[in-house]
C-alpha cells in the first residue's frame, strides 16, 4: 500500500508526491513517529542555539509573525520543556483542552497556534524536575496527542545546545529545515558550528542565521552601537555557505511587549530571504 493511500492527511494534501511531507511517518527513519490524525501540518521548522540567552523564543515568535502576516497559518511547539516562555510572551494562560481527538493548542490573540509545558502545568511557577528521556517523551506526545488542525508552518522552539530534545525532534518529527540564533560575541563562531555540525549530522537543512542583540540604536541619533561587539554573523555566514536571515536590534520596547503578553505587536522586520526560505520548502 502506498504512502499515500495511509496518509491520514491525504484527502486535504495539494502536494503531488508524498517525498518531504510533514504528515508522511518519517519517510521510514525508525525513530519516526506519526502525526496525530486531528493534524495537517505541512511544514515543521525548528529554532535551534548553541548556548542559552540568546533570545531564540523571541525569534521563534519573529519567524511566525513574519510568516502569519505573509497570510499563513502557523503554530509554536514550545519544546523547552523545563524553562518554557512562549505562553507568557504570547500572553496565553490555563489549561489545554483535549477530547477524543487529543489536546488542543491554546489560540493567541494573533490567531497563533500554541503548546508548551507551561499550559499543562496547575502552577506555571512550578519547576519540570525531570531526567532526558521523561523530557523527550513530552515533545513526541506534543506531535501525536495534540490536534494542531490545519497549519502551514509549525515552528518547534528548542531548547540550547544539542541534548535529548534537540535529539528527539529531529529524529522523531519531519523537521524540513532549521534557523540557527545567536549573537554578536566571540564565541559566535564555535556556537553556530555546535548546532550546525549536529544538524549535518542529523542531516536537516540550515536554512540560515538570524543575530539578535546585534546592535542598539540610538534614540537621539539612530546610530548603530555594537554593545555586545562587533557582528560577526556574515563573517560565519561566508564561511559556512549560509544566508543570514536577519539582524535584530536591542531594543527595550521588544522586552516590554513579551512581558505585557503581546509579542505578536513587535515585526523586527526579518530579511525578504528569511521568508523566501520557508516559501521555498
Amino acid at each position: 500500500m502506498s504512502d499515500r493511500e495511509t496518509c491520514a492527511s491525504a484527502s486535504s494534501c495539494d502536494r503531488g508526491s508524498c517525498e518531504g511531507c510533514p504528515s508522511r511517518a518519517g519517510g521510514g527513519d525508525p525513530f519516526a513517529i506519526e502525526t496525530n490524525p486531528g493534524s495537517n501540518i505541512k511544514h515543521v521548522i525548528g529554532v535551534v542555539s548553541g548556548k542559552g540567552g540568546v533570545g531564540k523564543s523571541f525569534v521563534t515568535s519573529q519567524l511566525a509573525g513574519m510568516m502569519r502576516r505573509a497570510g499563513y497559518s502557523v503554530g509554536i511547539m514550545d519544546a523547552d520543556i523545563t524553562g518554557p516562555s512562549i505562553p507568557k510572551i504570547y500572553g496565553v494562560s490555563g489549561d489545554i483542552v483535549a477530547d477524543e481527538m487529543g489536546g488542543h493548542p491554546m489560540i493567541a490573540e494573533d490567531g497563533t497556534r500554541i503548546v508548551s509545558m507551561n499550559l499543562l502545568l496547575e502552577d506555571e511557577e512550578q519547576p519540570v524536575i525531570w531526567r532526558g528521556p521523561v523530557i523527550a517523551g513530552v515533545v513526541k506526545q506534543f506531535w501525536t496527542d495534540i490536534a494542531w488542525g490545519d497549519i502551514d508552518y509549525l515552528f518547534v522552539d528548542m531548547p540550547p545546545g544539542t541534548g535529548d530534545v534537540p535529539l528527539t525532534v529531529f529524529q522523531s518529527l519531519p523537521v524540513e529545515g532549521i534557523v540557527i540564533v545567536t549573537s554578536p560575541q566571540d564565541l559566535v563562531g564555535l556556537i553556530v558550528k555546535k548546532a550546525l555540525n549536529m544538524a549535518r549530522m542529523m542531516n536537516v537543512p540550515v536554512l540560515g542565521l538570524v543575530e539578535n542583540y546585534s546592535y542598539l540604536a540610538c534614540p537621539d541619533c539612530g546610530k548603530h552601537i555594537p554593545v555586545f561587539g562587533e557582528s560577526r554573523v556574515d563573517t560565519v555566514a561566508v564561511d559556512e555557505h549560509l544566508a543570514v536571515l536577519g539582524k535584530i536590534p536591542l531594543d527595550p520596547e521588544f522586552a516590554k511587549s513579551a512581558d505585557a503578553g503581546r509579542i505578536f505587536d513587535i515585526d523586527t522586520m526579518l530579511s525578504d530571504e528569511a521568508r523566501k526560505a520557508l516559501e521555498a520548502l
